[in-house]
């Protein structure tokens, strides 16, 4: 079945020069823009991790990493999903202090990912991590650093408009975040699915902070699923927009506070992962040894569509697309990179 659709009468703001040289103006002003906004150094960040770590994301937990032998190692390794353990670590090992953190570009490839206008196996993400206190392990904090990427985000995007006119019959993003729970939707919105929920809000409140992922709702099911040991499931969110051009709720983060050794003993044993306790970076957390953090990830691709309005995220960036999804923008006349 056909996943891609391209709206009726969609036409790029951009041509495909424009765009090209309005992607790396976007990337190097929301990098800079973060980074001094929440006080994080640019490191250097792996494509790929050994396996026997657990340094890799495990998502929902049932998508296969792209693994590979190192001979002259002696070792296994795998393509990242993301970086979400390999940052607290990173920290740790370059023992940054407390209100100090790091961000990178992060390439992954998600090979089990469907392929739509927002997915591609090709994944490129901001992925940042910061040193927090126990005093900052609460929804205040994690709402403060919200609304300071949000403001980053929106810089970004006067920046652009100021570069390129031709983006300004875009919508500009509101500057108040709406936060909710995924509880609160669910009690609101009962017979809906999580997206049709998402949607349902977003379209009134087009910034959101979607509060509450990965543990099991008064229905007995979670509004989506996250790994039990990165976020502590009651103090992370994701980031939701309302895109203009697909008239649907957009994600562009997935952050959190992350899990200390409380939270982290408790999810690996609500998700059945307990085997996970004895991999290095499952025990130095529990033993309480790695800086309590706040992290994610913010999709690269996801807001270079958004703040260029685009219909397919393969406008933004190149990957390898199934024969239905290239004959459809073919049609539509929408280029692929």
């Amino acid at each position: 079945m056909l996943q891609t659709v391209i709206p009726q009468g969609y036409a790029p703001c951009l041509n495909l020069y424009d765009t090209q040289k309005a992607i790396g103006l976007l990337k190097r002003l929301f990098e800079d823009t973060l980074g001094g906004a929440l006080h994080l150094r640019r490191v250097s960040a792996p494509l790929f991790v050994e396996a026997s770590t657990g340094l890799n994301d495990d998502l929902n937990g049932v998508e296969r990493p792209v693994s590979f032998d190192i001979p002259h190692a002696g070792r296994e390794a795998q393509v990242v999903h993301s970086l979400a353990k390999w940052k607290r670590m990173a920290l740790y090992r370059y023992q940054f202090s407390v209100g100090e953190g790091l961000y990178t570009d992060m390439n992954a490839i998600r090979r089990d990912e469907e392929l739509d206008n927002l997915h591609s196996v090709y994944v490129d993400q901001w992925d940042w991590e910061k040193v927090i206190a126990p005093r900052d392990r609460n929804v205040d904090y994690l709402r403060q650093t919200v609304n300071t990427i949000a403001a980053a985000m929106r810089e970004t995007q006067a920046t652009l408009r100021s570069v390129f006119p031709q983006l300004t019959p875009l919508p500009l993003l509101a500057e108040e975040v709406s936060f909710v729970t995924t509880q609160e939707l669910e009690d609101r919105w009962p017979d809906l699915s999580p997206k049709e929920r998402e949607d349902a809000w977003v379209k009134d409140h087009p910034v959101t902070f979607l509060m509450g992922i990965g543990g099991a709702l008064k229905s007995g099911k979670p509004h989506d699923g996250r790994a039990p040991d990165y976020d502590d499931w009651t103090l992370n969110g994701d980031i939701l927009v309302w895109n203009s051009v697909l008239g649907r709720a957009f994600e562009l983060s997935s952050m959190g506070i992350r899990v200390d050794a409380a939270a982290l003993d408790k999810q690996l044993t609500i998700a059945g992962c307990d085997s996970r306790r004895e991999l290095p970076f499952h025990k130095l957390l529990l033993e309480g040894k790695l800086p309590l953090t706040i992290g994610g990830g913010i999709g690269q691709s996801r807001l270079c569509m958004l703040l260029l309005g685009k219909a397919h995220i393969g406008e933004v960036q190149a990957s390898v697309w199934d024969a239905q999804t290239l004959q459809a923008c073919r049609d539509a006349g929408v280029v692929l990179l």
